[in-house]
């Protein structure tokens, strides 16, 4: 009996060692990829050309290349294209918990109208978007990702009439987590489509979102040509969706334009973080409990002796 304990005893360590030397590899690998990441500052324009980035004191510009390594490489999410670049705070550490940034795409659809802005009851869009998550929660599970619940506003929708701006927040939370997730986010409408920044971080970090909001937003301009005002109504094509369909992610949902990225990407980002010191914990437990009980029975059977 004692033989097949020591033979399972050493299996058990084995698979563990190695399971740790993968652990510690992996860690290893999204430090240096970390540690690796360009940053620009100062004046950049975007990749299409439709807009420039007048990279604040307070931030950092990653570029495309940049993005997508912090976004599929260190925070784990699925690959997708489209992509311009990210906005991060000056002291950026994509492996920090607390870590946020904003992820900036353009969808060329046409001129979105914003003539019903004022009369949208979000209320009655939130209920919507939550039922519309319900229904696509279950090809999600089979694609192998948890499923998302939109648990409210975190910030009810605005619209910035006179700057062509909408912002707004919402509550997320992963079926497999009591953590909730913010996804805040901005839309500038132009000529010829829209700019689209999205916030990712702890629903705890929405007061730090919006204190540097007014700051990402003045940093981002549509060039000459592409600002919403110089729309011209005899040769320009119109969006065929308006505000609503913004906040309600219509233009994702249509185009597959994320593939994922933007509905989870601080979730998968924190899971890949933590899981290393999970398992790395859960492995001292049991070796905790197999040497403990061991050291145990040892000194047990010692103080028989002395008796």
């Amino acid at each position: 009996m004692r033989i097949l304990q020591r033979v399972i005893l050493a299996i058990a360590s084995f698979i563990l060692v190695i399971g740790l030397s993968n652990i510690a590899l992996g860690a290893d690998n999204l430090e240096l990829l970390a540690s690796q990441l360009k940053y620009e500052t100062g004046k950049i324009t975007l990749q299409s050309g439709v807009a420039t980035v007048n990279v604040p004191a307070e931030l950092r510009y990653l570029n495309s290349q940049q993005t997508q390594i912090v976004l599929e490489k260190i925070w784990g999410n699925p690959s997708g294209d489209g992509t311009l670049g990210m906005l991060v705070p000056a002291k950026f550490n994509p492996l920090s918990k607390n870590s946020w940034g904003v992820v900036i795409t353009y969808q060329e659809d046409g001129y979105v109208k914003d003539d019903e802005a004022e009369s949208i009851d979000y209320s009655k869009l939130l209920k919507t978007m939550q039922e519309a998550t319900k229904e696509r929660n279950e090809q999600r599970v089979k694609q192998g990702y948890p499923a998302i619940e939109i648990v409210g506003w975190a910030k009810q929708p605005s619209y910035d009439k006179v700057h062509h701006q909408l912002h707004w927040a919402k509550d997320f939370k992963v079926s497999d987590s009591d953590e909730h997730t913010l996804n805040y986010n901005i839309r500038v409408l132009g000529r010829k489509g829209v700019l689209v920044l999205n916030a990712v971080a702890g629903l705890e970090q929405l007061s730090l979102i919006e204190k540097d909001s007014p700051k990402v937003l003045s940093s981002v301009a549509f060039n000459p040509g592409y600002r919403y005002e110089d729309f011209n109504p005899n040769s320009d094509k119109i969006a065929n969706y308006g505000i609503a369909a913004l906040v309600a992610g219509g233009v994702a949902v249509k185009t597959g334009l994320f593939k994922g990225i933007l509905l989870a990407l601080l979730a998968a980002k924190k899971f890949l973080i933590i899981a290393v010191v999970v398992v790395i914990a859960f492995i001292q437990k049991i070796f905790g409990n197999l040497f403990g009980r061991k050291r145990q029975n040892n000194s047990t059977g010692n103080d028989s002796q002395q008796q």
